[in-house]
C-alpha cells in the first residue's frame, strides 16, 4: 500500500479516536460537575471494580492481572500495594542491574561523566586526570572534543581573514611584549595556523579512514572491540562516535560489560549516557515492577516537585533525586517530602535558592571579608544582595497551599528570607545540602501571620512544617491526587474527605489513599475508563498488556519524545499536566497509533512481542475473529460500536488481514490487530 494512502487511513482512524476522546472527555465532565447534587452515584460491578482498580493503582493490566487480584480480593491487594516492602520485586529490579549509574552518588556520576566544569578544572590543573585507563579515555576524548569546538568557534570569528592566524611571528612578538614567552603553539586558545591545521589534516584522515572501514570495529569480539577504542587517540575516538550513530552506535556496545558500555557511551556523550539509563530505568520499572503503587506515586510526587533535567548541574542532580529524595517518601507523610525536596541539591539548583542572599547578611553587606576584628561594609554596588524568591513562590503556589491558597506577595518575599543560605556544598562536583549562615537574612520574619524568630536554619524547618500542616495544603494535594486518580474535575465531596483523613493522619499518604479507595466517588460507573492516559501511560500500558519483552527501553524513551513527554524533560515547575486537554489532537494521537502498529507488529526496534502469549493460545481463523479476541484480552471486550465499526473497516488493509482476495491461507496479522485495539479511545483511557 501506497505510504500516503496508509497515512491517510491512519489519519481517519485518529481523528474517529480524537472526536470519541472528545466527546467522552465533555460527557465527564459535566457528568462530574453535576454529581455533587447525587448522594449516591452508580457503582461498577465487581470486575469492572478490579479493571477500574488496576487502571488507577497500576500503569496498567496484564495478563492475567484480574485473575490474580480477583483470587486474592481488592482490599487486600491494596494493603499489599500500599506495603510495597512486602513485595518480591527481584524480576525488575534484574532488568535494571546493568545500569551500574542508578546506584551512584551524584558526586560518582560526576566523576565518571564528566561535566563541562570538571574538564575544564582538568585542564586548568585544578584537577588530576584520573589514572584508570577507562576514565582517562573519557576525560581525554572530552578535552578533545571541546577544543574542536573552540576551534570551530575560532574559525567561524576570524572568517580566514586574521592576518595574525597566517603570522606566527607577530603573535609571537605579541606575547613577548606581554611577558610571555611560551609559544604559541603550547599555550591553550593560541595555536597557530600551521598548528591547527596539522590537527585538522589529521582529523580528516581519522575520518576517512573509519569511513573506509567503518564496520571493522564491528567485526570484533566485544572486548577486543572495547581494548580497540581505548587505545586510540582521542580524536580519533572522536570519529568513531560521529560515525557509529543510532542502530550502529547499540552495535558498537553490543556484548560488552555494563562499565565497558558506559565507558564507550561517555566517551561520545557523557550526560547523555548516565541519563539514558536513568529513563531507561523508569520506563522499565513502570512496565515490569510488581510494587506498581509505589512506581505511580514516584511519578506523581516527581511530577509534583518537578526538576528540570536540562538546567545545567541537574542533569547529574536527578538520578539521586528520585532515588533518595522522591522515591523513600512516595508513599509516607507529606511533611517528610517537603522537606526532603527543599533540602535537595536537585531543587535547590533547579529553582535557584542556592543562589540565594540576604540583603543584611554578613555576605551582603561585609562580601568575602572573613569575621574578625575589624570588618567593613563593601561598596553599595558591590553587595551580593541577591534575595531569590523563585523557591518560596513555588514552594507555597505550586508544592503545599496552591495558588489559592491565602499567602500574599509578603509572605512570598518573607519566606524567602527564611530560606536564605539553603545551598549546595560544591554544586559543579555532586554536593550535598549546605546551609550558609554568612548568607542568611537576619532577624525575625513574619510569613502567613506566623512570627519566625531568628533561627538560622531551623527558621526553614519551623516554616516547611507549619506549610505542611496548613489547612489549604491538605486541600490542595487531597485535590491533585483525585485528579490523578479519579478525574479531571473531581467531585469536591471526596476532595474534602480526603484532606479531613490528611488533617486528621498527619499527612499520611497511605491514609489518604486508603480513603480515596473507600470512597463511593472513586467507583462511580461514569469513572471507568474516563481519565486520558498521558503519553508515558499510554507507552507504558501498551507495553505491560502486550506482555512485550523489552531489551532496550531507549526506542520507548525516543517515542516519548516524539509524544511531547520527554522524561524528566519539563521545564516549567508546573510538571506536566493530567488533564486531557493537555493531549488530545491530530498529532499526538497520530503518534500512539505509530507506536502501537509497530509494538503490536514486531517492528519497535529493542522490543519483541509474543503475539500467541496475548492470544493465550487461541489462533481464530479470520481477522475478524481475531479482532473480537483481541478486544476481550485486551480491553476486556470494554469497546464501543462505534470504535469496533471504526477498526474492523481497517481489517480490509491487507497487512492486517494479511490475505489477498483469491488467498485465505495466511493467518490474520495478531500483532498489527491487536496495535490497533492499542490505539483506540478506550485504550487510551484508564
Amino acid at each position: 500500500m501506497p505510504a500516503k494512502r496508509k497515512q491517510m487511513i491512519l489519519l481517519g482512524l485518529v481523528l474517529s479516536i480524537s472526536s470519541v476522546l472528545l466527546v467522552a472527555g465533555d460527557k465527564k465532565s459535566k457528568s462530574k460537575a453535576a454529581d455533587a447534587s447525587i448522594a449516591q452515584p452508580a457503582q461498577m460491578d465487581d470486575d469492572k471494580r478490579i479493571i477500574h482498580a488496576l487502571n488507577r493503582f497500576t500503569f496498567g493490566v496484564r495478563p492475567g492481572d484480574v485473575e490474580r487480584v480477583r483470587a486474592m480480593g481488592l482490599d487486600k491487594w491494596l494493603d499489599e500495594q500500599l506495603h510495597p516492602e512486602k513485595i518480591d520485586d527481584s524480576a525488575a529490579e534484574a532488568r535494571l542491574e546493568p545500569f551500574r549509574t542508578l546506584k551512584m552518588s551524584t558526586r560518582e556520576i560526576v566523576q565518571n561523566f564528566p561535566s563541562p566544569q570538571v574538564l575544564k578544572a582538568v585542564e586548568n590543573g585544578r584537577m588530576a586526570m584520573p589514572s584508570d585507563p577507562a576514565k582517562k579515555a573519557v576525560y581525554e576524548s572530552r578535552m578533545a572534543a571541546y577544543q574542536q569546538r573552540q576551534e570551530n568557534k575560532q574559525d567561524k570569528a576570524d572568517g580566514g581573514n586574521n592576518p595574525e592566524m597566517n603570522n606566527p611571528e607577530q603573535m609571537q612578538g605579541r606575547a613577548s611584549a606581554n611577558g610571555d614567552s611560551t609559544p604559541p603553539e603550547m599555550r591553550p586558545g593560541t595555536e597557530n595556523a600551521s598548528v591547527s591545521d596539522q590537527r585538522k589534516q589529521q582529523r580528516r584522515e581519522a575520518a576517512m579512514y573509519a569511513d573506509l572501514d567503518a564496520d571493522k570495529l564491528l567485526k570484533m569480539e566485544p572486548e577486543e572491540r572495547y581494548q580497540s577504542i581505548l587505545k586510540m587517540p582521542a580524536e580519533e575516538r572522536l570519529d568513531v562516535a560521529k560515525n557509529y550513530k543510532g542502530p550502529k552506535a547499540l552495535q558498537l556496545v553490543d556484548g560488552m560489560k555494563p562499565e565497558q558500555r558506559e565507558t564507550i557511551e561517555a566517551i561520545m556523550q557523557p550526560a547523555a549516557a548516565a541519563n539514558g539509563e536513568l529513563a531507561q530505568a523508569k520506563l522499565l520499572r513502570a512496565i515490569y515492577s510488581n510494587r506498581q503503587l509505589e512506581e505511580v506515586m514516584t511519578d506523581f510526587w516527581y511530577n509534583h516537585f518537578n526538576v528540570f533535567l536540562g538546567k545545567g548541574q541537574d542533569r547529574y542532580m536527578i538520578n539521586a533525586y528520585e532515588r533518595d529524595v522522591i522515591r523513600p517518601h512516595a508513599l509516607g507523610k507529606f511533611k517528610d517530602i517537603l522537606a526532603s525536596t527543599a533540602k535537595s541539591p536537585a531543587m535547590l539548583f533547579y529553582l535557584d535558592n542556592w543562589q540565594s542572599v540576604g540583603p543584611n547578611s554578613d555576605l551582603a553587606v561585609y562580601g568575602q571579608q572573613r569575621r574578625g576584628r575589624f570588618r567593613y561594609p563593601v561598596a553599595a554596588k558591590n553587595r551580593r544582595n541577591g534575595l531569590n524568591e523563585n523557591y518560596a513562590r513555588e514552594i507555597m503556589e505550586l508544592h503545599t497551599l496552591g495558588v489559592d491558597g491565602g499567602y500574599t506577595q509578603k509572605d512570598v518575599t518573607e519566606l524567602a528570607k527564611v530560606l536564605t543560605g539553603w545551598g549546595i556544598e560544591q554544586p559543579q562536583l555532586g554536593g550535598s545540602f549546605r546551609f550558609n549562615e554568612r548568607a542568611h537574612e537576619p532577624g525575625p520574619k513574619y510569613v502567613l501571620g506566623y512570627k519566625i524568630d531568628e533561627g538560622g536554619e531551623k527558621e526553614g524547618d519551623r516554616m516547611l512544617d507549619i506549610l505542611a500542616h496548613h489547612p489549604s495544603t491538605a486541600k490542595f494535594i487531597s485535590r491533585k491526587l483525585a485528579m490523578r486518580f479519579v478525574s479531571d474535575n473531581p467531585p469536591q465531596t471526596l476532595v474534602d474527605r480526603m484532606a479531613e483523613t490528611f488533617q486528621k493522619k498527619d499527612g499520611d499518604i497511605r491514609e489518604v489513599l486508603r480513603t480515596m479507595f473507600h470512597s463511593p466517588e472513586f467507583w462511580a460507573a461514569d469513572a471507568y475508563r474516563a481519565k486520558m492516559k498521558t503519553p508515558f501511560e499510554f507507552v507504558v500500558s501498551a507495553a505491560r498488556v502486550s506482555g512485550a519483552d523489552i531489551q532496550n527501553a531507549l526506542p520507548l524513551v525516543a517515542t516519548l519524545n516524539r509524544m511531547g513527554m520527554p522524561l524528566y524533560g519539563m521545564q516549567p515547575p508546573t510538571g506536566y499536566s493530567m488533564k486531557a486537554d493537555a493531549w488530545v489532537n491530530s498529532s499526538a494521537l497520530l503518534n500512539r497509533m505509530n507506536f502501537a502498529l509497530a509494538l503490536g507488529s514486531g517492528k519497535l526496534p529493542g522490543t519483541s512481542l509474543d503475539t500467541q502469549a496475548l492470544l493465550q493460545g487461541s489462533k481464530p481463523a479470520d481477522a475478524d475473529h481475531a479482532l473480537a479476541a483481541l478486544e476481550q484480552r485486551i480491553l476486556a471486550g470494554d469497546v464501543s460500536p462505534q470504535t469496533h465499526a471504526v477498526m474492523e473497516k481497517q481489517l480490509s488493509d491487507p497487512r492486517i488481514s494479511q490475505r489477498k482476495l483469491d488467498d485465505s491461507s495466511n493467518a490474520p496479522n495478531y500483532g498489527a490487530i491487536a496495535g490497533l485495539i492499542m490505539g483506540s479511545p478506550e485504550f487510551q483511557r484508564r
